[in-house]
């Protein structure tokens, strides 16, 4: 006899109960028909329409309703917004309640039973399918000689022993033939799991055309599509890409009246992500709980790897407080996706106290989680407590691989951690488990490099050279540097000359790097040693530094011979060129006025978008990220459009307070801008002095600089 549920719910007064953190953006609603805020019933009734015999009320047995029959059930009243039934769901449009017991928990429609694989008895004729099956695996890879292994079956197919072969076909293509021979030959009626199993198979080999062409085939031949079907679907969309279709068969889904379940659910969570659309996400998240979904550690990951690749730190903090109103205990990979969330949103301090957070609850680190931790302190320079996280890896044992191992190293370069990175370094060396590789010397000649050892970044080299492992271009950058610094040309030309003929292709670094040195010379043979590996590196680069040092060259031909030049350099690498450009242009005599006019291309261009900043009562210059000799190019700048105003009479117009910012500097080697800056400053006599409460801030009132303008 069938039976009915009717289950009232008020999703508005659950909502006013439970306490929500706030969410961190609007929303709105998704595309996708679920169902609403508003009271509704939920029926789940059986949709078998055809007689049943009478119950044998001898047997007294407890009997489970099977998959099928549940998601029958919840198709006949699923909360959908249609004004027609689909064709391939009848609905059972009377229904007939039931009473529920209140004090028991009901079921979730969420948390249907997976649908069960067959229980076999242990008996010789299971033995032999299955090293038949194993026979079949090993068999050629074409469809005839699979059809000829299968002559050989040791026993009559079935509908269990073919199901048996199936489930133990591994190759899908193999899957796939037995599937479609198991169809021509009609030996029994085709059912929703033989389907089922086939497009699992399919799915691990990224076959989403093929799933998608057996789910309109069982669509067409009147074969349920149920739970584990969609669901199939919709994660092979997902894992090939086709994010649209994903969406398709999750309409179609709910269009049918199958319910979801949490698979289906991060996974449709994991197509809005990746398609961007955040408040398409978040829309959907709180319906889905609002329709009886509890989120899972998948779902949060989700959530903290969307929110992570934005920097949005209240994202971030949202899913934090989230998971533990719903009392959601984070595992290993939730953990770190939420520490590569917290080091792209620029918060160490979050991610230090959530790693200790993580060891206090018994969950051990991996190398994923370390080497996120290590590159979210060298990012902060926080060289002691990457110190310090390094000596408990050691103390506790913590697993290290090559990767970690490189990335410790590529802290130790950008904190100028000289000694500790040499210790690393031959700790790699004794190691079994890892190997030096060409980014292991690369950080190494970094080190080297970046604290004006050019000795050892030779030796560094020679090793490399002597162990068989090629230098890099960015290993390659790093010594040019080092040696252009100590005005080694002759062995900056020999590595130039040995990495073009190991098939380095020179990128945007290297050029800005070659640029560099020739800012370091003022003798022309040193500055053409230079210039020839340029040319061989970026010909219109050479070039137009050959333009530059032409008096009769134009600033409207300068201009649009610089506008190409950034047209074909990278987005990143735009304003270092400028810098560089300007560096050149004032440590070579008769080009002061040169650098000036880069200036103001590179900031007409928008390439030092954020240098200027005015209010009514203070004018401020950030030269943080220019070079020494474009800052100083600013500041003069700066003072001459000072000393026009003032000179026409718009002095009413200047505000009280002009302040300058050069940074401290927190690398070790720091080249010391300020210093420069501060030099350069009592050279010209502008009247700026260093503030004392911050460094790196250089302070002169309006009171000042009109005494400076008069008496200049």
């Amino acid at each position: 006899m069938a039976t009915t549920l009717s289950i009232s719910l008020d999703v508005h007064r659950i909502r006013q109960q439970t306490q929500e953190p706030k969410r961190p953006t609007h929303f709105k609603s998704p595309m996708i028909h679920l169902p609403t805020r508003r009271r509704f019933k939920l029926h789940c009734a059986s949709s078998k329409t055809s007689p049943k015999p009478p119950p044998d009320l001898s047997d007294t047995r407890p009997r489970n309703p099977s998959l099928s029959d549940q998601l029958k059930s919840i198709s006949t009243t699923t909360t959908v917004i249609t004004d027609d039934p689909p064709p391939e769901t009848q609905l059972n449009r009377n229904p007939k309640s039931t009473w529920v017991n209140p004090t028991r928990p009901k079921p979730s429609v969420l948390t249907l039973n997976r649908q069960k694989k067959s229980q076999y008895s242990y008996n010789p004729q299971i033995r032999s399918l299955k090293q038949f099956a194993f026979k079949l695996n090993e068999c050629g890879p074409s469809e005839e000689a699979f059809i000829a292994a299968l002559a050989e079956i040791p026993q009559a197919v079935t509908r269990d022993s073919a199901l048996l072969l199936l489930n133990n076909l591994k190759p899908w293509q193999k899957t796939l033939i037995f599937f479609n021979w198991i169809r021509t030959q009609k030996l029994f009626p085709m059912e929703t799991i033989f389907y089922n199993v086939a497009m699992k198979s399919l799915r691990f080999g990224k076959q989403f055309q093929t799933i998608e062409e057996l789910a309109f085939d069982m669509i067409n031949t009147g074969v349920e599509l149920d739970n584990i079907t969609y669901s199939t679907v919709i994660t092979s969309a997902k894992r090939c890409g086709f994010y649209d279709k994903a969406l398709e068969w999750f309409e179609r889904m709910y269009k049918t009246g199958v319910m979801p379940d949490e698979v289906t659910y991060s996974s449709i969570l994991d197509v809005y992500a990746k398609l961007g659309k955040v408040e398409d996400v978040m829309s959907f998240y709180d319906r889905g709980k609002a329709s009886g979904w509890k989120p899972d550690s998948m779902a949060f990951s989700i959530l903290g790897k969307m929110f992570g690749e934005t920097g949005d730190y209240d994202g971030i903090r949202f899913v934090l407080e989230e998971m533990k109103s719903l009392d959601v205990k984070p595992n290993l990979v939730l953990y770190n996706t939420l520490l590569e969330a917290l080091g792209k949103a620029g918060k160490p301090g979050l991610a230090r106290t959530l790693f200790e957070e993580m060891v206090e609850s018994g969950v051990d680190p991996d190398e994923k989680t370390l080497t996120a931790l290590v590159k979210i302190y060298g990012k902060a320079r926080w060289g002691k407590d990457a110190l310090e996280l390094w000596e408990r890896m050691r103390s506790n044992g913590w697993p290290m691989d090559f990767f970690l191992y490189n990335t410790l190293l590529g802290m130790c370069a950008d904190l100028g951690l000289v000694e500790e990175g040499e210790t690393l370094f031959n700790e790699m060396k004794g190691s079994r488990t890892c190997k030096l590789d060409s980014w292991s010397y690369t950080a190494m000649l970094n080190i080297y490099g970046s604290g004006g050892n050019p000795e050892k970044a030779m030796e560094v080299f020679d090793e490399m050279s002597k162990s068989g492992i090629d230098l890099n271009v960015m290993g390659c950058t790093c010594l040019i540097q080092c040696l252009g610094r100590a005005k080694r040309i002759d062995d900056l030309v020999s590595v130039f000359e040995f990495s073009i003929k190991k098939g380095i292709k020179p990128d945007d670094r290297l050029c800005g790097c070659l640029m560099s040195v020739v800012s370091f010379f003022n003798e022309p043979s040193d500055i053409d040693k230079v210039l020839v590996c340029l040319q061989k590196a970026n010909q219109e680069l050479a070039a137009f530094i050959r333009l530059l040092e032409d008096d009769e060259t134009t600033f409207d031909a300068v201009k649009e011979k610089f506008k190409q030049i950034l047209t074909a350099t990278s987005g990143e690498s735009r304003r270092p060129f400028c810098n560089c450009l300007i560096d050149i242009c004032r440590n070579r005599g008769g080009l002061h006025e040169r650098a000036h006019e880069l200036l103001y291309l590179g900031t007409m261009f928008g390439l030092y978008p954020s240098m200027h900043s005015k209010n009514k009562e203070e004018w401020h210059m950030n030269v943080r990220s220019l070079s020494v000799g474009a800052a100083l190019t600013a500041l003069e700048e700066w003072m001459r459009s000072v000393k026009k105003m003032v000179e026409r009479g718009e002095e009413g117009a200047l505000p009280e307070m002009f302040t300058a910012s050069t940074g401290a500097g927190t690398h070790k080697f720091s080249q010391g801008l300020a210093k420069e800056f501060d030099d350069h400053v009592k050279k010209i006599g502008v009247p700026f002095k260093q503030g004392e409460d911050q460094a790196g801030l250089f302070i002169a009132t309006k009171e000042d600089l009109l005494s400076w303008v008069a008496t200049a």
